[in-house]
Order: structure tokens, then C-alpha cells, then sequence
């Protein structure tokens, strides 16, 4: 039964489908900002978390091969990349919900979205994008210059990937490529440049994108389908668990690989200790992957979106072991 102190239009009016329950936007935010903060996903967190984890990974594997550790500067750029995460997905889900409008219109779960229902215009939307990107540039230009000119790049693959499921059956990777550009940021943002060790962890958390969204991708199959969108969900089919299980692989050892990398020195200047532990998060972080193969059922909707979700948790197992290492 509903709660009797709340009518239906504060909380339930222009609810999109796959929100979360009791979500802060539809609870707490006024009436007329709701549609925008929606096209922003911010009743959906789990993408912010998604573009934000790989930020930390970055970040941390910098710190700990740097022999001088830390420094208080480290605690701003952690926190200007939460900021900027949330905005940049905000208006990267913008940008994507604006090329996406008439498709998703067609699509069953995506239907209900600002954009396609009517609760915000493409020229209202346009325009809130660019406040977003407008803050959140502001936020960047606090990095050291390589950075920024880092963090200015990574709008290419950005605009690119609303765009990709119409050419490729892999728009997974324009996602990972876009997704995970947080990386490269988070160690330029520390060492002011770029080694082997960074490559290897952003190539780890893209095969990482394709394991979660080619799980998340499974939900829209049908309509994907009947409107020719593209996907891996629609590639891969009933051998999805195979080729998940060869992306988790290649996670593992490009994450291992980033460890032993020349560039960052981390089995000759790590205490056994330390190592162990910045290992045992590997460790642990592909068994959360494997969890999550044992328990998928791609023709479960609910289900799939259940482990999408769950990947903020096997993210956030690599920044609490390697965090935990630093202080060591």
C-alpha cells in the first residue's frame, strides 16, 4: 500500500522504468528538476560509480609506485574525480539519450526516459549537457596540464558511442574505451605522464566493461532486435558465459600485467605485505566475476540488471584492498 503522506505525482510522475526504489531524485528533489537530474541517470547511480571506480584504480596504482607515497593533493584529485564523474556521466547520458531519443521510444525499458516521454525538450537537454560539461571542466583544469589535455580527449570516444551500436556488434568496446578513460586521468593527475602500468589497467577495465554491459545488454535484446540495434548481448547469444568468462581472463592477467609492468615498480619497491595484499584484490575481484557468471541467466531481465549492478561492488573490492595497501 502506498505511503498515505505521499501523493502520486511527487514520487511516481515521469518515474523511468529501471530507477531505483526510493530513489533521492523522486523523493527529495523539487518537482521541475527532476526530468533533467533523470536525464542525468542520478536516480540510476550505478553509472557514476562505474566511471568513477576506474578513476580510483588509477589514482591508487600511481600512489603505490610512487616511492614518495601520498600526498594531501592526492585527497583533491580523489575528490574532484567523483565530482567530475557524476557530472561527466550526467552529461554523457545526455548527450546519449539526445542521439538515442527516437530508438528509445521503441525500446520498452528506456520508453519512460525524459527525452522520449515528452518531460524535457532535445534544446532543454543540449543545454543542460553544457552546464555539466561546463563545471566539470572547471574541476579538471585544477590537474596538471597533461591531465587536462587527457581528460579534453576523452570527449572523442564520448561522442562516438551513442552512435556505435549502429555500425558495430561491438559497442561494448566504445563504451569500455569511453568508460574507463578515468584511468589514464587518475595516474596523469598524480605523475603528470603516462607509463606502461596505466595502458595495461585501462585495457583490463575495458575487457572488465565488456563482461558487465554485454550482461546489462541482455535485458533489451528483444527489442535490440526488432529495432536492429546492435550489441554483444545479440552477438554472443547463448555462448555469452563463454566469451564473459574470456573477458574476465583477460581482466585478470592484463591487472597482473600491470603490476609486474616495467614503469612502475611495484614487485621491487612493495613489501612482500604490501604486495600481497594489492594482489589478494585481484584475486578477489575475479572472484566476484566469477560469482557473477555462476549466477547469470540471460533470460532473466531482472536478474541481469541484479549483476550489472553488483559491479560497483567488485570495483570497489580493487580501491579498499589497494587503498588499505597504501597504509601499509
Amino acid at each position: 500500500m502506498a505511503d498515505q503522506n505521499q501523493r502520486p505525482d511527487q514520487n511516481d510522475a515521469g518515474r523511468v522504468t529501471d530507477a531505483y526504489d526510493l530513489n533521492w531524485v523522486d523523493r527529495y528533489c523539487p518537482v521541475w528538476s527532476r526530468p533533467y537530474l533523470r536525464l542525468s541517470r542520478a536516480d540510476r547511480p550505478i553509472g557514476t560509480w562505474l566511471l568513477l571506480i576506474p578513476c580510483w584504480w588509477g589514482l591508487l596504482l600511481a600512489i603505490l609506485a610512487d616511492a614518495a607515497g601520498p600526498d594531501w593533493y592526492d585527497l583533491w584529485i580523489a575528490a574532484a574525480c567523483t565530482v567530475g564523474a557524476f557530472l561527466m556521466r550526467g552529461a554523457g547520458c545526455t548527450w546519449n539519450d539526445i542521439t538515442d531519443r527516437h530508438i528509445d521510444a521503441q525500446v520498452e525499458r528506456t520508453r519512460s526516459r525524459p527525452l522520449p516521454s515528452g518531460q524535457v525538450t532535445p534544446k532543454g537537454a543540449a543545454v543542460w549537457m553544457a552546464a555539466q560539461m561546463v563545471v566539470a571542466f572547471a574541476i579538471l583544469m585544477t590537474f596538471n596540464s597533461f591531465a587536462v589535455w587527457l581528460g579534453i580527449a576523452a570527449l572523442i570516444p564520448v561522442a562516438i558511442y551513442p552512435f556505435a551500436k549502429r555500425f558495430t556488434w561491438w559497442p561494448q568496446v566504445f563504451l569500455g574505451i569511453a568508460f574507463n578513460w578515468g584511468v589514464l586521468v587518475g595516474w596523469a593527475a598524480h605523475t603528470g605522464s603516462l607509463s606502461l602500468p596505466p595502458v595495461l589497467l585501462y585495457l583490463a577495465a575495458i575487457n572488465w566493461t565488456l563482461f558487465y554491459d554485454t550482461i546489462y545488454a541482455h535485458q533489451d535484446k528483444e527489442d535490440d532486435a526488432l529495432i536492429g540495434v546492435k550489441s554483444t548481448a545479440r552477438l554472443f547469444a547463448e555462448n555469452t558465459a563463454r566469451w564473459l568468462l574470456g573477458f574476465q581472463i583477460l581482466a585478470l592477467l592484463l591487472m597482473l600485467a600491470a603490476i609486474a609492468a616495467p614503469g612502475g615498480g611495484f614487485t621491487q619497491t612493495l613489501s612482500p605485505v604490501v604486495l600481497t595484499v594489492v594482489l589478494g584484490g585481484v584475486w578477489v575481484f575475479g572472484w566476484h566475476l566469477a560469482w557473477q557468471l555462476r549466477h547469470l541467466n540471460i533470460d532473466d531481465a531482472a536478474g541481469c540488471l541484479h549483476l550489472f549492478r553488483s559491479n560497483r561492488d567488485a570495483g570497489l573490492i580493487l580501491v579498499a584492498a589497494w587503498g588499505f595497501a597504501l597504509m601499509l
